[in-house]
């Protein structure tokens, strides 16, 4: 079984999360052009910016794919899901501080790169600019992001963890197309609870990877997973 029954906890993550989302790039899905668009206009364009934020997601998610899947091909997919698991609890502990200065990395390295063309497309109305906005915008540096792609890599497979961050993306939405929509819309008051339960999903996150790798035999949560940690005990006798 290649991890698709763990796939929603990616939207799990995202949903949480997305207040996050709201307090990073929040700025700039309000500051969005073709404001002055109204009705069916609108919403186009800032579902497919959205779009483009999600598109992002499963790509990146896709190459970290490759990499789950060599493991889980030479037998570790088991090792790889508790190690996932357990790096994304270990997040979920850092205390307050440390885990909030991971959340917001520094965006200098993206403003080299994209910076100019982020800028042109930010001065262009066109639904195809609002795609590409979202685009890059997935390429922002993230904490919040690099932990979703984490849990993507304990799919163990390049479909698994394309799904995984696609799904992670679309947890995100409802709270950033809102935010596009209606600005306002989610107070400071709402994302500071919401910020305030992301460690929590994380943690539920981190240790439902972990049960899953030790392949209790629980279906749904923690099923027998070929490879891994059964095969190094059987080598052992």
């Amino acid at each position: 079984m290649g991890g698709t029954e763990l796939l929603w906890t990616g939207f799990m993550l995202g949903l949480v999360g997305s207040a996050h989302c709201a307090g990073m790039c929040g700025p700039i899905a309000i500051a969005l052009p073709g404001a002055e668009q109204r009705g069916i206009s609108l919403v186009t364009g800032r579902l497919l910016y959205n779009g483009g934020r999600v598109m992002t997601y499963m790509a990146m998610g896709a190459v970290l794919g490759f990499f789950g899947m060599g493991m889980s091909l030479a037998g570790y997919q088991q090792f790889l899901s508790v190690a996932t698991g357990v790096l994304i609890l270990a997040f979920a502990l850092l205390p307050g501080r440390y885990f909030n200065k991971i959340m917001h990395a520094s965006p200098a390295m993206f403003q080299r790169t994209f910076g100019t063309l982020f800028g042109k497309l930010m001065k262009n109305g066109s639904h195809g600019s609002l795609l590409g906005i979202g685009l890059l915008n997935g390429l922002l540096p993230c904490g919040f992001v690099y932990m979703g792609l984490i849990g993507a890599l304990g799919m163990g497979s390049v479909a698994g963890s394309a799904a995984y961050m696609g799904l992670f993306g679309l947890g995100t939405v409802p709270v950033m197309l809102g935010m596009s929509l209606i600005t306002g819309l989610f107070g400071p008051g709402f994302r500071t609870k919401m910020q305030k339960a992301l460690p929590y999903a994380a943690a539920a996150v981190g240790i439902l990877l972990i049960l899953r790798g030790l392949s209790l035999g629980i279906p749904f949560i923690s099923p027998v997973l070929g490879g891994g940690m059964e095969m190094g005990a059987e080598a052992c006798h």
